[in-house]
Formats: C-alpha cells, structure tokens, sequence
C-alpha cells in the first residue's frame, strides 16, 4: 500500500508467467458479476415491473458503466491493487475518516453480496423439497455453504483457485443453455405482455434499474489484478466494459426467456427460487434441474470469490489501523481471521434480514460507493485525463439511482428502509470511532 499523501503512478511489476491477458481479464470480471444477482433480482424485478424487466437490467448496465468509468480512470492513474479503498485513502490523504468510511462500506458491500448469494444458493438448493418455503432452514443452509467456502478459503489458496475457474466456466455454459432454453419454450409474445401491463411507469423501471445495480458489482475485481497484467491503461478499460456489456447480454437473454416462458405470477409467488419454481412446468424435470445446477454453480462461485478477495482488501485496511488489529494476522498469506469475520458477518446478516432487505442495501452501498469514486474522479479529473461531462453524468445517474431505491424504501417498505439506516448508522459510527483511534495513535507517534 502506497503513503497516502503518494499521488505518482507506481510501478506495475507484474511476476513472471502471471501476465493476465484481455480474455483472462474479462472472465474475472464475468466471474465477479455473473455470480447469482440475475436469480436474485428477477422475481423482485418482475413482481415491480414485469414485461419491462429486460428494460430495467439494461438501464441497471448503463448505470454500471458509469460506475465503471471512474474505476477505469483512477485505476489506470493508481495502478493500485487496494483498487477502492486505495483510491479514496489517496485522492484525500488529510481526512482519516474518509479513508475509514470507505474502507467501512465496501466490506460491508461485500459481505452484504455474500449474503444475498449464500442466500440464493440455499433458496435453489431446497427449492424442490417439500420444505422449500421454510425460511429458518433456507437460512440454516446459507450458514452452511458460507462455512464450506469459509474453509476451503483458509485452507488452500490453490484448491479454491481450481474450483473457482471451474465453476465460472461451467455457470457461463448452463447459463446460456438455460437461456436458449426457455426462450425456446415460450407461451406468449412481448407484445402480449406488454399490452397487459398498463400500470408500469418509468419511475418504477428507474427504481428496478437501480435495484439491479448489484447484479453488476463485481467489476471492479480488472483492478485488483493491475499488477498482473500488460498495458494496464489499455487492457483494465477494454476487460471492464466488455465485461459488463457481456453481463447484461446474459441478464436480459435469461430474463427475457423467463417472461416469455413462465407465468409472471410463478415468478412473483416464488421469487427466492423464481426459475426453478416455474421452470418445472415448462421445462420438465431435466430442466428445472439444469436451472438449480446453474444457480448454485453462479451463487458458489460468487461466494468463493468475494471470500477471497475482500478479506484480503479487509486485512489491508486493518492493518491501516481501520479494522481491529486481529483481522490483519495472516498465515501463510492467508488473512485467516478476515476469512472468518466476513463469513460470520454475512450470516449474522442472513440471520437479521430478509433477500429484499440484503439485496437493496448491497445495491445501495455499492452505488454509494461508486457515487464517492466518482467524486473522487472528478477531484482528480486533471491528472486522470477524464471528462468534465462525464464524471458529472456519472455523478448525477449514480446519485439518482440511489434516491430512487431510497424513494422507493420509503414509500412501500418503510421497516426495510429503517433496518438499512440502521445499518448504515452502525457502520458510520465505527468508521468514525477508527478513524479517531487512527488519529490519536498518529499524534503519539
């Protein structure tokens, strides 16, 4: 990690034989983002929107590439591995607190998605047995699973690297099986649907749009691997926008075929496990057992990967002195009481809230969190070489979409939108307790 005060480029050494080329660059972004959101957000989307959910995970990738164009910018800049923290702690060295508060909100980003994937894996995992609805034995398996990807982390670095290209693959394939499949398989037209769907307005297809921006988090992950490849200021923008423009072809085919094959009120009545829960009628047997087969692939390799990545990021800011000190031990390189605390937080997460309830704070964390890179990027437009017009635009789409899920919160789910501002008023005050401890222990130095 650089000082803070460090503005200049660092110097990219890159280990022999680790040179990650467009195409591995791309699949560790697909890896990131293609992990379980389009199961989790399309019964929610089409409960709220219906027929025009295909419309609202486009707008939700344009809102990603905004997002994107300030990462790509500051990274290039940067070439920093630390990638958000990084950033922020170096575009405003003075402030301790701002460097706490965003170190603060993307772990506590990630281990809002951890939730929503381990989640959505035990939704698909019991969803043909007769206890599919039982909501304490959904959350029992997601502490499961989280325990399994909790120990395969600590153990073995190189086990869960060959597991997770194997499931990134091999989700990617049935995905777009799955795809084909059920559009293969449609009773309707859009133009039916869309007849029938009179109510929908564009202020709810701009909430839904924001809702989705989780599904696309995970970008970000180009960045984290700056030291591992060629011509960064060439390589991390061509993987990130291929990257997100792949994610939401694959989002809208899926959730086009969806719409088009199975009875919108399936999809709403089971939206946990919406594909699984219709397909069943419409695909058969085989069928549903495919779509099961790709969520748990997608939600696995989401949760092994945020695992690894974000304790690693978790351990760097404890050793800024913004995490209590135990989670920077490592053994052997593994940040194995980071591992630990992500995983244990997550369930406590699942233990305390509902799919809604997670899915909309991680969405609004994460366009939070974008909101502030922008900011960030337009403090640094200069030296970044961005522009002044899209930095703002960005800044605008980024800050509107989080007032629409928060609009959105207050109007129909106000208790939801109490336990998010909980949260958030739990983690400020931790950010802003650390960032004291930090101070004081710089001035006895």
């Amino acid at each position: 990690m650089m000082g803070l005060g460090n503005h200049k480029h660092r110097s990219c050494h890159r280990p022999r034989g680790k040179n990650l080329g467009i195409p591995e660059l791309i699949a560790i972004a697909l890896g990131g983002m293609v992990g379980g959101g389009i199961f989790t957000v399309l019964g929610l989307s089409v409960a709220m929107v219906g027929p025009y959910t295909p419309i609202a995970i486009c707008i939700g990738g344009v809102l990603a590439a905004m997002a994107a164009y300030s990462y790509i910018k500051l990274g290039v800049y940067y070439r920093d591995e630390g990638a958000t923290y990084s950033f922020y702690k170096r575009t405003y060295p003075d402030s301790h607190f701002a460097a706490s508060l965003i170190g603060w909100w993307v772990i506590f980003g990630y281990i809002s998605t951890l939730a929503l994937y381990a989640y959505t894996f035990a939704s698909y995992a019991i969803s043909g047995f007769a206890e599919a609805d039982n909501i304490w034995l959904r959350k029992a398996v997601a502490g499961a699973v989280l325990l399994v990807f909790t120990l395969i982390n600590v153990w073995s670095v190189k086990g869960m690297g060959k597991i997770e290209d194997l499931m990134v693959y091999s989700k990617l394939v049935i995905l777009v099986v799955i795809s084909f499949v059920l559009i293969n398989n449609s009773n309707t037209t859009l133009p039916v649907l869309f007849s029938e769907a009179t109510d929908v307005g564009l202020l709810s297809i701009l909430m839904v749009a924001s809702i989705t921006f989780v599904a696309y988090e995970g970008f970000q992950l180009v960045v984290n691997a700056v030291n591992e490849m060629d011509q960064p200021e060439r390589n991390i923008p061509r993987a990130i926008y291929s990257a997100i423009f792949l994610a939401a072809l694959i989002y809208v085919v899926i959730s086009l075929g969806a719409i088009l094959a199975i009875p919108f009120q399936d999809i709403i009545d089971n939206k946990e496990y919406a594909l699984a829960a219709g397909a069943n009628k419409v695909l058969g047997h085989w069928g549903t057992e495919l779509i099961i087969l790709g969520a748990l692939l997608a939600t696995s390799s989401a949760i092994s990967g945020t695992v690894f990545g974000a304790s690693r990021q978790m351990a760097v800011i404890a050793s800024d002195g913004y995490f209590p000190a135990i989670l920077k031990k490592r053994v052997g390189h593994i940040p194995v009481n980071a591992i630990i605390a992500m995983s244990c937080l997550a369930f406590v997460l699942i233990l305390a809230g509902d799919l809604q309830e997670i899915l909309e704070f991680g969405s609004i964390t994460f366009l939070l969190v974008s909101l502030l890179m922008a900011l960030a990027n337009d403090r640094m437009r200069h030296e970044t070489g961005s522009s002044r017009w899209l930095t703002l635009t960005s800044i605008v789409g980024l800050a509107l979409g989080t007032v629409l899920i928060l609009a959105y919160e207050a109007l129909h789910q106000p208790r939801q939108l109490m336990f998010i501002i909980a949260l958030y008023v739990i983690l400020s005050l931790g950010s802003w307790g650390y960032s004291l401890i930090r101070q004081r222990a710089n001035h006895r130095d």
